[in-house]
C-alpha cells in the first residue's frame, strides 16, 4: 500500500462493488488507470478525495482471500 503521487488519477475510471446498495453505504471504489496496469487505486465512495494504491498482485491476493472466506 502506498500513497499515489506517482500515478495521475484524475482520469481514472472508478468502479463500485455490485454488492453496494442503492443508498451508497460503506463502499469502496476501485480505479482503472490508463498506463499503470500494475497499480490498483482504491477510495471511499463517500469521500472521493484521497485514495490509496496497492500493487496489482497484492490486490488480487486480497480479493481472492476475501472471496474464499466470504
Amino acid at each position: 500500500m502506498r500513497n499515489n503521487p506517482e500515478c495521475e488519477l484524475s482520469q481514472a475510471s472508478w468502479r463500485k462493488s455490485t454488492y453496494s446498495g442503492a443508498s451508497g453505504g460503506d463502499c469502496l471504489e476501485v480505479g482503472l488507470t490508463e498506463g499503470h496496469p500494475s497499480l490498483v487505486p482504491v477510495r471511499d465512495s463517500k469521500n472521493l478525495g484521497p485514495s490509496i494504491t496497492f500493487g496489482a498482485a497484492a490486490w488480487t491476493a486480497f480479493v481472492g482471500h476475501v472471496g474464499a472466506t466470504g
